[in-house]
C-alpha cells in the first residue's frame, strides 16, 4: 500500500532531480523509495555496491571513458535501476 509523503527541499534540487529521473525513465517517488529501501537494508546495499564495483572492474581498460565520467554516479545509477526491477 502506498502512502503519500511530503518533503521540503530546495527548488533547484527538485528540478535537477526531476530532470535526472526523466532521463532514467523513473519517477521521483521511485527514486526516493529506492533510496529509503537501501538505507533500511545496509547489508544488501553493501553487497550491491560490491557487485557493481566488480562489474565495473571487469570492463575497466576495455572501454575508453570520457574525462568527465563519474564512477560513483554510475554505481548509484546501477543500484537504483537494480532495486526498481
Amino acid at each position: 500500500m502506498n502512502t503519500k509523503l511530503t518533503l521540503s527541499l530546495d527548488k533547484e534540487i527538485i528540478e535537477q532531480a526531476k530532470i535526472y529521473a526523466k532521463g532514467t525513465g523513473r519517477s521521483l517517488s521511485e527514486m526516493v523509495e529506492s533510496y529509503f529501501r537501501s538505507l533500511s537494508n545496509p547489508q544488501k546495499k553493501s553487497e550491491d555496491e560490491d557487485d557493481a564495483q566488480k562489474k565495473l572492474n571487469k570492463i575497466s581498460g576495455i572501454v575508453k571513458l570520457p574525462p568527465d565520467y563519474n564512477e560513483k554516479e554510475a554505481i548509484l545509477d546501477y543500484l537504483e535501476e537494480k532495486h526498481l526491477r
